[in-house]
């Protein structure tokens, strides 16, 4: 990674699962932005920034055109071109994340499916027009996509859209050697993941069964990432990566765990 620069967005602290990759890619000599939103979240992300070597960070709304133009203005002020972005923006409603699908409002489910899909889409868009000599995009998505989780609801749905998204952003861009990927971790005991109801039990529950008998580390996710953003990666795009400890092949559990 060394002589890259890139935009990570959607830092939360430590244990945030794009601090791992973020750390991952530093660690390779990765040159690093960041992008938060509002003070609460800057001044956690300012710190390890700086533990990594950079004092470029912006303020941005995702639901904000102009907070969006103004990042990606800065990004071309300050380096001309980028050679990856990091997209590690969800959000629903909390109140949402437990008991049925079904009782899902209107008001949340646009909600959700703007900030965490329709956000990929509007700043693919932003840095390919960054990336003149192509690049690598990158997002996060979780298996709820593609098979009931409980309580993860609304999000199955808007993780679904943003793999979709994926497929179709590879294509398009294909052309300007720009490549397009998601990485699938299982659950993690991160900020997000805990807004899920019932997340603890999740995580027991893959942990034991999956055929590792591991949950993904922010180490083994930071070191997809660095494959996807890195050269290593020229001819992988439009793919959804499992980071899961196996446990997306499975069928049932563990038989002792039946």
């Amino acid at each position: 990674m060394q002589g890259k620069r890139g935009l990570v967005m959607g830092v939360a602290n430590e244990r945030s699962i794009a601090w791992g990759i973020a750390k991952a890619l530093a660690d390779q000599g990765a040159e690093l932005a960041f992008s938060y939103q509002g003070e609460a979240f800057g001044s956690r992300v300012q710190p390890l920034a700086a533990s990594v070597g950079s004092n470029f960070l912006v303020d941005v709304d995702v639901n904000n055109d102009e907070s969006l133009g103004a990042c990606f203005t800065a990004l071309k002020d300050r380096w001309g071109s980028i050679d990856f972005l990091v997209h590690a923006i969800a959000f629903s409603d909390k109140n949402e994340l437990t008991g049925r699908f079904i009782n899902t409002s209107r008001e949340n489910f646009k909600n959700s499916l703007t900030i965490s899909c329709f956000s990929f889409i509007d700043v693919s868009r932003r840095a390919a027009e960054l990336m003149p000599n192509g690049g690598s995009l990158i997002t996060l998505t979780f298996q709820g996509s593609n098979r009931v989780t409980p309580n993860y609801n609304v999000m199955g749905v808007a993780k679904a859209a943003l793999e979709s998204s994926v497929r179709y952003l590879a294509n398009d861009l294909g052309p300007q050697n720009i490549r397009v990927n998601a990485i699938s971790p299982g659950p993690m005991k991160t900020l997000a993941g805990a807004a899920i109801g019932g997340a603890r039990a999740t995580f027991r529950h893959t942990e034991a069964n999956a055929p590792l008998r591991a949950n993904a580390t922010l180490e083994a996710i930071g070191g997809t990432a660095v494959y996807l953003a890195s050269d290593a990666g020229a001819c992988t795009t439009g793919e959804v990566i499992r980071v899961d400890g196996g446990f997306h092949v499975l069928g049932m559990p563990q038989a002792d765990n039946l």
